[in-house]
């Protein structure tokens, strides 16, 4: 697969499309089958795919232990990105940024995925409670130390990500971001050029619905958390639809699908952005990699930039109390 640089103070090459876990072991529906998914992770490796995303919050933990089951003997070839900040109490997701305890999830990470040294640890969400700087610092403790290699962010805001990378500089940021979600294009993007801050985009394909296959009758295993999400509602879904009616169109003249279209569309933006979609399928994921051989001219990203900016996106990406924990 092409490669691309995220960071340039401190670099790291991974593929233009890597490969997010989580869907593997949580977040849409019940677990999928341990010994599948590990199939599937060694075949991506053997189809050229070596960039993984996974976090300790997954499962939690099972991802990790998922990814270190299936990579034993794989680590020369593969760069895998976990996150801690994150954590899990009385069942419910807590954000918890204090210094000590990730680095205590650094060293569990490392056990789990049975690795001496993790190749990029981000801030799962940032802690108000917790000075972002102290955070800085302890990262660039355990750089020294040799237990990761780069860190970055997840969902932070541009003032969080310039007090942060002032103290250790940071690699890439997470946040979402594709064709239905265009707020990092505002300050986030501009921001991150600036500093020379990779993006990683996750939910590129929209948590599915960028793919076409989902339509206003498709269900939802019970424990799907797109059944809570405002944009996954009926009527919403019914109004969105019109984006993935452009997604079909341009993917036609392309021959191409449309999860291939919003993929390259990304792509296309910046030679420091690395969406890593998700899938629990082969057919998928080789669809997925497939994207970067897509190619636009200025005129047709143009084109499907402004006939994007036509649609009218319903719903917020994120429940009231999930999107408190963005952009902080």
């Amino acid at each position: 697969m092409v490669k691309r640089t995220l960071g340039t103070t401190s670099p790291l090459t991974v593929d233009a499309i890597g490969l997010g876990c989580m869907g593997m072991s949580s977040a849409y529906g019940n677990p999928k089958s341990e010994t599948e998914m590990v199939q599937l992770l060694r075949k991506a490796v053997e189809l050229g795919e070596t960039t993984f995303d996974t976090a300790e919050v997954y499962g939690p933990f099972t991802n990790e232990l998922l990814l270190g089951k299936a990579f034993k003997g794989y680590h020369d070839r593969i760069t895998i990105a976990t996150k801690g900040g994150i954590k899990v109490v009385d069942g419910k997701q807590v954000v918890d940024g204090n210094p000590r305890g990730l680095v205590a999830s650094v060293e569990g990470s490392l056990k789990r995925l049975q690795l001496d040294a993790i190749d990029m640890y981000y801030l799962h969400r940032v802690d108000p409670k917790v000075p972002i700087e102290e955070v800085a610092e302890t990262m660039g403790q355990l750089i020294k130390a040799g237990k990761i290699k780069h860190w970055g962010l997840s969902e932070a805001g541009v003032q969080t990500i310039r007090k942060a990378n002032a103290i250790q500089p940071l690699t890439a940021v997470e946040s979402e971001y594709s064709l239905w979600t265009r707020e990092p294009e505002r300050e986030l993007i501009p921001t991150l050029e600036e500093l020379g801050i990779g993006l990683v985009p996750f939910s590129p394909l929209g948590k599915g619905f960028l793919t076409g296959k989902i339509d206003i009758n498709t269900t939802f295993d019970k424990n799907d958390g797109r059944n809570k999400l405002p944009r996954f509602q009926k009527d919403a879904m019914e109004a969105n639809m019109a984006l993935v009616h452009l997604l079909h169109q341009v993917a036609e003249s392309k021959q191409a699908t449309p999860a291939q279209v919003a993929l390259a569309w990304l792509l296309a933006q910046q030679p420091w952005i690395v969406p890593i979609p998700g899938t629990t399928k082969l057919s998928r994921l080789q669809e997925n990699m497939g994207a970067e051989k897509i190619v636009f001219s200025p005129s047709e990203m143009k084109n499907i930039t402004m006939a994007a900016d036509q649609v009218q996106i319903m719903g917020n990406r994120y429940t009231p109390e999930l999107a408190k924990r963005a952009g902080l």
